[in-house]
Order: structure tokens, then C-alpha cells, then sequence
């Protein structure tokens, strides 16, 4: 029988979808952790491998089409979400095994945790029970994610808009195996603030948010806050004499403190409006929406 709980492993790899989640619908309904135990028992055995080789509702993964501009090349997430051919792999390894019961969205939400685990953070119990929207909003995307110049009010208002605290905010920003190309970093800035790297016009090399241990899940980040290295405008905020501070301080000197709240935030994130039941559908390609 599948449970949703993730497996740990030694390889690392590249997985920014954590954060998709915040993507999902607008129906709530209840999820639950052995939500596939009869229909695709071996759900977790399938998705594991696919996350370990490659070193929300996940409207985010569906292309452009004649009706609707996605969200994969919305400012927030164009060059720097990846890891979609991951998740079109896994999908395809599924429907294998389980032909037309799984969600890309539990797919998303199975391989976040997954990929925490293979980078050194805590597992968590995946509640499962997602279907796949139908449609993505490019605008949406644009106005409802958070931007790198986003100061610390516009960020504690966004995730308390979705039902997330503070708290939540400040642990779920600490994924710092996220990078960003240097070609979207703000210019470096004078006097106090944020060290950030200059770069070239078109430059498309990856910056990570944490420089000493991009592929580890640390708190690595939260150390280079204290010391004012924070890459972007809107991580830097965290601790710039404002009222997350204190939570920073904390994390920074106690790493199993901020795995637990990250745990945490990513569950309560998981049960954000998702779309059950007969609304949405179980896409059989990530990237397209059935028919």
C-alpha cells in the first residue's frame, strides 16, 4: 500500500516546483495521505526513481496555446522555475503504472518532498486528492507571485492573503537551492543592503540564492541574511531591521528549527484550495490539458 511519505536519498538534485503549490485552484475539499492506496499503490516507488536521476493545481506546467498565455514565462517564474521535463517524465512513468489516475498537481506536490529529502530537510506527510486545472493565467501569475523587488510588507500580505503566517513565509523562503538567472537580478546597490552579483546584459547564467551549499537544504540562507548577503531585493528584506528579523536570527543558529517550520509551512501550503472531486481533470500530459 502507498503511503505519502517521501524516501530519503544521497543524490541531489534541482527541484524550484516546490513552491508551485501556491498555484492550486479554488474549490477546497479534503485530501488525504493514502488517497491513491488502491488505485495506484505504488505510486511513491514510481515517482522516487525519476526524482533521484534528475539530480498546486500545476497550472504553471501547461504550455501556450490559441486560448490562454501560461504562467511558465510570467516574470516571476520565466528562466527561473525549471524542472518541468522532470515532471513530464515522472508523469509518464505513472500513467505506465496507473493510466489516467494520478494529477500532475500530487505529482508536483510528491516530488517537492522528494527533493527536499534528497537535499537534507525533513519529510512530511503528502496529502493527496489533486486535479489538474484546465486552464493557466499568465496575468495571474504576474500580479499573485511575489517579485524580487517585492518589499516585506507586499510579501507578508501575499502569503497572508493565501492563509499563510509570517512564520510560513520566512521558512518556505529559505529553499535556497532556487536560482535565478543573473540576467533578472536587480543592479548592485549602494551602501547598505544586498551583495549582489553584477552581471551583462543577457547574461543566463544561474545565480544561486545560496552560494555556499546551493544543493544542500541548510540554513545556509539565512546566515548570508545576517551578514546583509541576501542575492535578492525581496530576500534581504527578511532581516533588514523590520519584523521578521528575529525569525531569521533564529533559523540562522538552529538549522532543525527551520527544517520543522518548512515542513510545516509546505503542508499547510499543500492545502491551499486545491481543486477535487469533478473539478479540474487528470491530465494525461502535464504540459496540455486533455482533448
Amino acid at each position: 500500500m502507498a503511503s505519502s511519505s517521501c524516501f530519503s536519498s544521497s543524490m541531489v538534485i534541482h527541484v524550484t516546483l516546490i513552491l508551485l503549490v501556491l498555484q492550486m485552484g479554488s474549490s477546497y475539499a479534503q485530501l488525504s495521505t493514502n488517497f491513491y492506496s488502491t488505485t495506484c499503490p505504488n505510486l511513491l516507488s514510481t515517482v522516487k526513481p525519476v526524482v533521484e536521476s534528475a539530480g498546486c493545481d500545476g497550472s504553471i506546467l501547461l504550455d501556450d496555446t490559441s486560448s490562454f498565455t501560461g504562467e511558465k514565462t510570467a516574470g516571476p517564474n520565466n528562466n527561473s522555475v525549471r524542472g518541468y521535463s522532470v515532471i513530464d517524465d515522472i508523469k509518464s512513468k505513472v500513467e505506465a503504472a496507473c493510466p489516467g489516475v494520478v494529477s500532475c498537481a500530487d505529482i508536483v506536490a510528491i516530488a517537492a518532498c522528494d527533493s527536499t529529502v534528497i537535499l537534507g530537510g525533513l519529510s512530511w506527510e503528502v496529502k493527496l486528492g489533486r486535479r489538474d486545472s484546465k486552464t493557466a493565467s499568465f496575468s495571474d501569475a504576474n500580479s499573485g507571485l511575489p517579485g524580487p523587488d517585492s518589499n516585506l510588507s507586499d510579501l507578508i500580505s501575499r502569503f497572508q492573503d493565501l492563509g499563510l503566517s509570517t512564520q510560513d513565509m520566512v521558512a518556505l523562503s529559505g529553499t535556497a537551492y532556487t536560482t535565478r538567472p543573473i540576467s533578472m537580478l536587480p543592479l548592485p546597490r549602494q551602501g547598505k543592503g544586498p551583495a549582489q552579483t553584477p552581471r551583462a546584459p543577457g547574461d543566463d547564467n544561474q545565480a544561486p540564492l545560496d552560494l555556499q551549499t546551493p544543493n544542500l537544504f541548510d540554513n545556509n540562507y539565512f546566515k548570508n541574511l545576517i551578514v546583509q548577503k541576501g542575492l535578492l531585493h525581496s530576500d534581504q528584506v527578511l532581516h533588514n531591521g523590520g519584523s521578521t528579523d528575529s525569525l531569521v536570527e533564529t533559523y540562522s543558529k538552529n538549522s532543525s528549527t527551520f527544517s520543522s517550520d518548512f515542513a510545516a509551512a509546505m503542508i499547510k501550503m499543500g492545502d491551499i484550495s486545491p481543486l477535487t472531486g469533478s473539478n479540474g481533470e487528470i491530465r494525461k500530459e502535464c504540459s496540455k490539458v486533455n482533448g
